[in-house]
């Protein structure tokens, strides 16, 4: 594992990615302070593990976020890592979906990112030294259809994470910003409109993703694809949308 501190902060901890590092980092010796808005998941979490602590956060709630992050310093000490993993997915046509589902993608997603980010890792900088790990997606560089807001709010973590990362190279923290494919977590339960490419998809378990983090910052890349043929995709979408589209269309009325 690349993480060498004592602290590590977590969102997103009551399941799926959040919840297997929370556990990772505990059992590696870690003190973890685990947020969600999940409170049985925190505790499903943190069940047998007393490095685990556990606190309901709403990340989007950004005087909440600076309180928790003060007091969690308080008692476990600074913070090591951040990983900025708290989402949510509903889908749907952009059309057929309620204008405060939409804004309420965006001030989790994306306005949990900046709020965690602005609360932390000043004090990390300042330090110099740290992890700093936020989750995008596959879908923050390929637009699809049902999936209008929460690419919108992906796109928008790919570029305030890089442009963070660029703006404070050579301070002694160190930088990833995580693209996976679809994920086998409940996350992907929230599609409830049913996308035919996510059923089609093949699914990446989460360890594989936490994986190609330490790697990742092990040899100091910024952009982490987990998973056979992300990477591919990527390079398709950028020199090569319309290939993409067409496929994605196809999937969709077939």
């Amino acid at each position: 594992m690349a993480f060498h501190g004592k602290v590590a902060l977590i969102t997103g901890a009551g399941s799926g990615m959040g919840r297997l590092a929370a556990q990772r980092f505990a059992d590696a010796g870690a003190s973890v302070a685990a947020w969600d808005v999940d409170e049985e998941g925190l505790r499903e979490t943190g069940s047998g593990r007393p490095g685990i602590h556990s606190k309901t956060v709403d990340v989007s709630n950004a005087p909440s976020v600076l309180g928790a992050v003060k007091e969690l310093e308080a008692e476990l000490g600074p913070i090591d890592r951040v990983f900025n993993a708290a989402a949510i997915m509903p889908t749907s046509f952009l059309l057929d979906q309620s204008l405060d589902q939409i804004h309420r993608i965006m001030e989790i997603n994306y306005g949990g990112v900046v709020n965690v980010t602005l609360a932390t890792l000043p004090g990390m900088i300042e330090r110099g030294r740290g992890d700093f790990v936020n989750f995008a997606s596959l879908a923050g560089w390929l637009p699809t259809s049902h999936l209008g807001a929460y690419c919108a709010s992906k796109f928008a973590v790919v570029a305030f994470s890089e442009v963070l990362y660029h703006e404070n190279r050579g301070k002694g923290v160190r930088f990833a910003c995580v693209c996976p494919p679809p994920v086998d977590t409940p996350l992907l339960e929230q599609a409830t409109s049913n996308p035919k490419f996510l059923a089609k998809a093949r699914r990446i378990q989460p360890g594989e993703v936490l994986d190609a983090i330490e790697t990742a910052l092990e040899r100091g890349r910024f952009w982490v694809f987990p998973g056979r043929g992300s990477s591919l995709v990527w390079r398709l979408r950028r020199f090569l949308p319309g290939l993409i589209w067409s496929n994605l269309d196809r999937t969709e009325r077939d």
